[in-house]
């Protein structure tokens, strides 16, 4: 990567993904044993992966991104992690970037509620829109029985993403959107407009986004994001986005 930063997710297991041998799924996937809860519960699994990415940051840049973080002491618990990690390549000489940033996803509703307790601890973050607005809106994004209702433009969705915008970016804290909406051409100039800057997305996606970006009047953007953000009727937030997108 020539010196650019490379972010790595700790393992993000549970509900639609898997591997072999680490199958522990309850009677409700979603809202189980997955991604950091997974991981404080299956120590050795969780080091392994620690000191791989630590080691590879001796060769580059490299972020580490910790998914589905809802409590303070989950963040703690990482950090203790990681420290024993550290300790572990400490005693083996091996060599690793000891300031690495480590950062959080924001995708559980309690997350961006109680911002603060993670910009204190945390360099930058991660809004994930896919969980945040199925968690948001309790509907299953794989069940196609309810998978009509999933809707980014839900006004608690956009308050939601808004508020961790603007919290972060008040706080001096890197905040990204990784989830599909940062792929979603018919989003980007309201992410634009409501103070986001990093995109992560799929790699066929970036030349289109970054046109959309390019020629877009920011000041026009945040106007019409602000009264998006104050519409309560679908219909309006959705002509007001049309409008946007014009």
């Amino acid at each position: 990567m020539a010196g650019q930063p490379v972010t790595i997710r700790t393992l993000d297991l549970g509900a639609d993904k898997t591997i072999n041998g680490a199958d522990r799924a309850g009677p409700n996937p979603a809202m189980g044993l997955r991604a950091i809860r997974f991981c404080l519960a299956e120590p050795q699994m969780f080091l392994t992966q620690l000191r791989a990415i630590l080691r590879a940051s001796h060769y580059g840049k490299v972020r580490l991104l910790v998914p589905m973080l809802a409590h303070a002491h989950e963040v703690e618990h990482v950090f203790q992690f990681v420290r024993q990690a550290k300790d572990a390549l400490d005693a083996q000489g091996v060599p690793y970037d000891r300031e690495i940033q480590i950062g959080g996803m924001v995708e559980i509703p309690a997350a961006a509620l109680a911002l603060g307790l993670f910009l204190r601890r945390l360099d930058f973050l991660s809004i994930g829109t896919n969980d945040l607005i199925q968690y948001t809106l309790a509907i299953d994004r794989t069940d196609d029985t309810v998978a009509h209702l999933y809707d980014p433009l839900h006004p608690a969705v956009l308050w939601l993403i808004a508020h961790t915008i603007r919290t972060a970016n008040k706080a001096g804290v890197p905040v990204a959107v990784c989830g599909e909406m940062a792929g979603d051409a018919s989003m980007t100039r309201l992410l634009v407009g409501l103070g986001l800057r990093q995109f992560s997305m799929h790699p066929a996606q970036l030349l289109p986004i970054k046109q959309l970006v390019l020629h877009t009047r920011v000041p026009e953007a945040e106007a019409l994001a602000t009264r998006i953000l104050r519409a309560e009727d679908r219909d309006k937030v959705r002509s007001l986005v049309e409008r946007l997108n014009a």
